[in-house]
């Protein structure tokens, strides 16, 4: 078990490394510096060259790399040369609001799922089933940001029962602060609704055929008791596994949405600080959201040998 769990955690590093090493890459490849817009249009070579010596952006890639990494090692991701503010500091600010964003989507995504699997494993092939897979596969194909303007247009600017744009903190009260998340992570929600009802249906179909089932049901057990109590349980091992998975996934997934919505999290914080060229701030929000997937990741996975013990014969067989 030791062996497996460090095996996890060097490739977890690994990954990270590579995140990191990719983002400084591409972002070196992009024209403009952090130096010229600090400076503006009209600043001169002179004074860019200056100011880059400055910022330590003169050097070698490697160097700058390498540089970066050992600070980041202790905790420390640098401090964004546009706003003067710790990159930690800018991502604690943010992260709320995309926890909460994730959160709520999961949860949505979870309630809606169950109901719809249940609803088709009762009778599969049938009209329901077949009308719920056909909302599944157009959930499955809408993504988030063409799900985003429809949600704004329909349930913000026509029916106006929510704010167009903005964000409204927790502390301002929770009625303001529910308006302002419910859309956004609905449109986050739709295409997570769609991959959890396939799998869930899948594995609730094949629990209901199983002889406990048929046990419980020649002993007279309601339809609802067999299917909540006896099949439900069971089947959803897969599906709290593709959701903590998805968990990870969903904080550094909300960049779109946050963009759309207008939302202070850390999907805004990272497209203004790619278009302003702000190389640190960027990195420590891509570390930051790669650490965080890998170790939900690394979690759910070790978490899942030690609840299935046929995931731990398959491991040592």
């Amino acid at each position: 078990m030791m062996l497996t769990v460090a095996g996890r955690v060097g490739r977890s590093l690994l990954v990270v490394l590579l995140v990191t090493f990719a983002v400084m890459a591409l972002m070196g490849l992009a024209p403009g510096s952090a130096a010229s817009v600090i400076l503006g249009e009209n600043a001169t070579p002179q004074a860019i060259a200056a100011l880059n010596a400055r910022l330590g952006l003169d050097k070698p890639f490697w160097e700058q790399y390498l540089d970066w990494l050992g600070n980041a090692v202790t905790g420390d991701l640098g401090t964004s040369p546009i706003t003067g503010q710790p990159v930690t500091e800018a991502i604690v600010d943010r992260l709320p609001v995309t926890l909460q964003l994730a959160v709520m989507a999961l949860l949505i995504a979870l309630v809606v799922s169950v109901l719809l699997a249940v609803a088709s494993a009762v009778r599969p092939g049938g009209p329901v089933d077949r009308s719920v897979n056909v909302v599944s596969s157009v959930l499955l194909s809408v993504p988030a940001f063409i799900a985003g303007p429809v949600l704004i247009y329909l349930f913000a600017l026509q029916l106006g029962l929510f704010p167009v744009i903005g964000w409204s903190d927790l502390g301002e009260g929770l009625g303001g602060n529910l308006q302002s998340a419910l859309l956004p992570a609905i449109a986050i929600a739709l295409i997570e609704i769609a991959a959890f009802h396939r799998v869930l249906r899948e594995d609730l179909i094949g629990t209901l055929r199983e002889d406990f089932v048929g046990a419980a049901r020649a002993k007279g057990m309601s339809p609802a008791y067999v299917m909540f109590r006896h099949a439900l349980r069971p089947s959803s091992m897969s599906l709290i596994t593709l959701a903590g998975i998805n968990l990870g996934r969903l904080v550094g997934g909300t960049v779109i949405v946050e963009s759309l919505f207008l939302l202070p999290g850390l999907g805004q914080l990272l497209t203004s600080s790619i278009q302003s060229r702000d190389l640190i701030t960027v990195q420590g929000v891509v570390v930051f959201i790669a650490v965080i997937y890998v170790l939900v990741n690394t979690v759910v996975d070790l978490s899942y040998r030690l609840i299935d013990p046929r995931v731990r014969k398959a491991a040592t067989a």
